[in-house]
């Protein structure tokens, strides 16, 4: 069967299997993504329209425990600057948030034992005590059950865990020896019992990665069945032991946004910061690719700079207000329209 054959097996029966995926990857070219684009934004046109849903992000801690490889914030890297946001600096952002239209607000941070579950769960209730109607999403890593659980209970609608890969010898170059795909994989189907909208997602052109190790992300999330998945190219961090590796490719992660609308219809997909910031259109593009979720930055100005996963990531220096002015001007300009709204998977 040939790629556009299995484009065509996938839009209908939104299933592939192993070999199959990873020949449909591998045949990736510039005329057989402009098809899946085509395909995978007619899907998502029919659920969701032209709308794009906005999420507001506050990365509120650049303090992790962990040390992966490829990321900037790893606890081995005595270079990054550490922050910590204050309550009232955070609930801030949501007020600047509100204002501005956002209906969910995304708490993004390493994994930072400073932040506790109570201090977590405080937060989380604050916010939905101020702002009822909003969506608070989690993404602060790997938690044990009871974490998690309670979290759910203070009033988290989301969170977003990326499991980066699917395949275990390739996590391995990834990570250092104490951390695990088993138990990454666990927790993910923890947040699904628990009634969290779950994100899971990978990095595309990491190092190692091949036509078969994203053939087996693809399956995983084929199994998953996650309410959104956030894909963004690999991007090198001068102080990480991956400083000297290639990015990945934008085209490739254009492409395979395009392979997870068609398998997963209904989902929330990000055109992410790291595409925007590898390709300078790469926002509108991962948007003509099926995307159909922008992230615009609450955190304040001062501290956008320190968290920084990789070098050169995007940040505007605009204040909020002018950002999603921008945003809307540029989401306008490829026909699509910033709505305020949760944006709750149909």
């Amino acid at each position: 069967m040939n790629a556009f054959s299995l484009l065509e097996q996938l839009s209908a029966e939104h299933t592939l299997d192993a070999s199959q995926w990873e020949a449909l990857i591998a045949a990736n070219s510039p005329e057989l993504a402009a098809r899946a684009a085509e395909m995978a934004c007619a899907v998502r046109h029919e659920i969701y329209g032209n709308r794009v849903f906005i999420r507001g992000l506050i990365e509120f801690t650049s303090y992790c425990r962990n040390d992966c490889y490829y990321c900037g914030l790893r606890r081995s890297n005595r270079n990054a600057q550490r922050y910590r946001l204050t309550e009232e600096q955070i609930l801030s952002c949501c007020e600047v948030g509100w204002e501005l239209g956002f209906r969910t607000f995304v708490l993004q941070g390493g994994e930072d034992p400073w932040f506790t579950d109570e201090k977590i769960c405080a937060l989380v209730r604050e916010i939905k005590r101020r702002y009822p109607e909003c969506a608070v999403t989690l993404s602060i890593g790997e938690k044990e059950e009871s974490s998690y659980r309670a979290y759910r209970e203070a009033g988290a609608d989301r969170y977003l865990l990326r499991h980066e890969t699917a395949d275990d010898c390739h996590y391995r170059r990834l990570h250092p020896e104490e951390l695990s795909l088993s138990h990454r994989l666990a927790c993910l189907q923890t947040l699904k019992q628990l009634g969290f909208q779950t994100g899971a997602g990978f990095m595309v052109g990491s190092p190692g990665q091949t036509p078969a190790t994203l053939a087996k992300d693809m399956l995983f999330l084929q199994k998953l069945q996650p309410d959104m998945v956030g894909i963004g190219p690999f991007l090198p961090h001068h102080d990480t032991p991956f400083a000297k590796e290639a990015p990945g490719s934008g085209a490739l992660t254009c492409y395979l946004l395009s392979l997870v609308r068609l398998m997963l219809p209904r989902v929330l997909l990000p055109a992410t910061t790291a595409l925007g910031t590898l390709l300078t259109d790469g926002r509108e593009r991962g948007m003509l690719s099926g995307a159909n979720v922008v992230m615009p930055n609450l955190s304040p100005s001062d501290v956008r700079e320190k968290y920084l996963l990789y070098d050169n990531k995007l940040h505007s220096g605009d204040e909020a207000a002018e950002s999603v002015r921008h945003l809307r001007e540029s989401m306008a300009a490829i026909g699509y329209e910033v709505v305020v709204d949760r944006g709750d998977r149909l």
